[in-house]
């Protein structure tokens, strides 16, 4: 028997029937690059701004639905102001303390509402104390002197 040998596709003991990849110059190169370019450069602190909100600008588009929320809530309190009115009216309060109680409850609804739209259009701009301090005091000035106002 001379064929007795195992044939040559046959991987031998010492073959895995595998090869290791070539190694690169540098085993960085093959990993994918996870950090921006600007990674290594140092950081820039603008002094006094540490712990203040980044300014956004506000699009035109959501002014045009601020101003239109807050145009329909001042429509729908003058129905309320209407409704209060006749509610006080018919508590025997005389109809020029009724009328004033009444405008004073719509002053005050509209200012809080202002100070809420405000808020939800832009809050980095406009919740600042400079802005929302007079809109609020104003409002809850207003619905205090409703509420006595309409108590005579």
């Amino acid at each position: 028997m001379q064929g007795t040998q195992p044939p040559a596709t046959a991987p031998s003991p010492s073959d895995p029937g595998f090869k290791l990849p070539e190694e690169s110059a540098s085993p960085q190169d093959t990993l994918p690059k996870t950090a921006p370019d600007t990674a290594g450069r140092p950081v820039e602190v603008v002094p006094g701004m540490e712990g203040a909100a980044p300014v956004t600008d506000t699009s035109n588009r959501d002014l045009a639905i601020g101003a239109a929320v807050f145009l329909v809530l001042l429509v729908i309190y003058f129905f309320v102001r209407n409704a209060y009115v006749h509610h006080l009216v018919v508590r025997r309060v005389a109809p020029s303390s009724a009328g004033s109680a009444g405008w004073m409850l719509f002053v005050g609804l509209g200012f809080l509402s202002a100070a809420a739209v405000l808020a939800m259009i832009n809050a980095s701009k406009f919740l600042t104390f400079a802005v929302m301090g007079p809109l609020l005091a104003v409002g809850v000035v207003a619905l205090a002197a409703a509420l006595l106002t309409g108590r005579r």
